[in-house]
């Protein structure tokens, strides 16, 4: 392998040579996470591939990765302050993608004589948002993506993370808030969605598969007719108060905002609190007070949502490193908002010279993503089916809704190689349908449903357990078992 050779904006990649002759070089992608600022090698798996499956690298790709343009070393979570800077700002926003991919191609020609066949790219999170963004912005440099639940209109995205932050710590931070909801009634509430929900889809096997049943069956007034503590007062972690009970019924609402987004947007979807995501670790975090020196995912962390909602506002709109993220009023920043949101947010619907090329994507969320919500996606694909009709998406796109899968791992850790069906889609013409998932959980405590399989189902269509009555646990862990059976 030749060194990382580094050129302007960091851009970085590294090229494998390889001992027989490739008469058809092929190269691939890899993308970033939260707001990158560390160089994505080809070393690591591709998004959502099970352990048996050889990198890209280690199949013959050409690979290719970038930080976004700037060096996030020894920085907290979403520290945006390189996007004071304009040309870091557009880099991590869009730019990124072609000045890679042109250096990248210009190399490979130089090393293999010609530049690849195929070209695709892979990534979840920020990572499938520069997926959209080669599908979108640079249709001619990319023949196929795979993007897994995509942060894909950040501005929207992150503004909607204030308003979940909003919703448990109110407009200050560092004022202890009455309606956080600590951890153990976190776990109170997502046992009672899971005890009401689990059955709904045919086999109690931890997975909420019937995400609509779910909805119709557990509903915020189900929270407050057996959850709310007597007289509405915080009594102890056995139940919620009213004010916990209202911070419940913001996250699991739309946000509606008085102005559009880039795309028209005007809203924000709702957090699958109430459809089997844990929001355990600190999604909601471990203190009443929104403390931006505690990182998430420590001890005393504060809530996740708060961190892209810091790292928007102070970097990307108000451009003031102190400024209070609570105390934010999109009202008030409405035109510099959607400027912003016009160079970060890749939320075209016309993917029409993509797909004349013969571009295919493959896009994933999973149902219990307490990071990035899968409505998110599906207002996307709503979206995208709504302006092109479905026969005409069905010809360049996919979009697998999986259950018990979370923002890359979950109570499902769905696995497929996801490489190999985009390139039989690509190169030989063998479009996808429903497909076959691999749980990757190897802890001790998932140790009975590693390698459990599941169907991938065709969003519109949920996994609802079809096999013998009083199923053994291999029968439940066998997707064998399960048919795809339409919302």
């Amino acid at each position: 392998m030749l060194p990382s050779l580094a050129g302007v904006g960091q851009q970085s990649l590294q090229i494998r040579s390889l001992t027989r002759t490739i008469p058809l070089p092929k190269s691939a992608s890899n993308g970033g996470g939260g707001t990158n600022g560390t160089v994505v090698t080809g070393l690591a798996p591709f998004t959502g591939a099970p352990a048996s499956v050889p990198t890209p690298l280690a199949q013959g790709y050409v690979t290719l990765g970038s930080d976004s343009g700037h060096d996030a070393s020894g920085k907290p979570p979403f520290d945006t302050s390189f996007a004071l800077n304009q040309e870091q700002l557009m880099n991590f926003a869009q730019w990124q993608i072609k000045k890679t991919i042109d250096v990248a191609k210009a190399l490979t020609d130089q090393m293999y004589g010609r530049r690849p066949r195929y070209t695709y790219f892979a990534g979840g999170s920020q990572g499938g948002h520069e997926a959209f963004d080669a599908a979108q912005r640079y249709p001619d440099d990319y023949d196929g993506v795979i993007a897994q639940y995509p942060a894909y209109n950040l501005q929207n995205l992150w503004l909607g993370a204030q308003a979940q932050a909003r919703a448990i710590y109110g407009n200050k931070s560092l004022v202890p808030s009455t309606a956080w909801i600590n951890p153990a009634k976190v776990a109170m509430l997502v046992a009672a969605v899971r005890d009401a929900c689990d059955p709904l889809d045919g086999v109690v096997d931890g997975i909420i598969s019937n995400v609509n049943a779910c909805n119709d069956t557990y509903t915020i007034a189900t929270v407050g007719s057996t959850l709310r503590c007597p007289g509405g007062a915080d009594t102890g972690n056995t139940c919620l108060s009213d004010a916990q009970i209202g911070a419940a019924e913001k996250i699991s609402s739309s946000v509606h905002f008085s102005f559009a987004f880039q795309g028209g947007s005007t809203s924000f979807p709702r957090w699958p609190l109430l459809e089997g995501a844990t929001f355990l670790g600190n999604h909601l975090g471990r203190t009443n007070t929104a403390d931006p020196a505690k990182i998430p995912f420590v001890p005393d962390g504060t809530a996740f949502q708060y961190f892209p909602a810091k790292g928007a506002i102070q970097g990307f709109l108000t451009r003031d490193l102190t400024y209070d993220p609570l105390a934010f009023q999109p009202d008030a920043w409405v035109a510099r908002i959607q400027e912003v949101s016009a160079w970060t947010d890749a939320v075209s619907t016309d993917l029409s010279r993509f797909a004349s090329r013969g571009g295919r994507m493959l896009l994933t969320h999973g149902t219990i993503d307490d990071s990035i919500t899968p409505h998110n996606t599906i207002a996307y694909w709503q979206r995208l089916v709504a302006a092109n009709g479905q026969a005409s998406v069905d010809r360049f796109a996919r979009f697998y809704h999986i259950p018990g899968y979370g923002h890359g791992s979950g109570i499902f850790t769905s696995q497929h190689n996801w490489l190999a069906t985009l390139e039989a889609w690509v190169e030989r013409g063998q479009a996808p349908g429903n497909l076959i998932a691999i749980d990757g959980n190897t802890a001790a405590a998932t140790a009975a449903t590693n390698g459990r399989t599941r169907p991938l189902c065709l969003y519109g269509a949920y996994p609802n357990y079809s096999g013998p009555a009083n199923p053994s646990q291999a029968q439940a862990n066998d997707a064998a078992n399960f048919t795809c059976t339409p919302n």
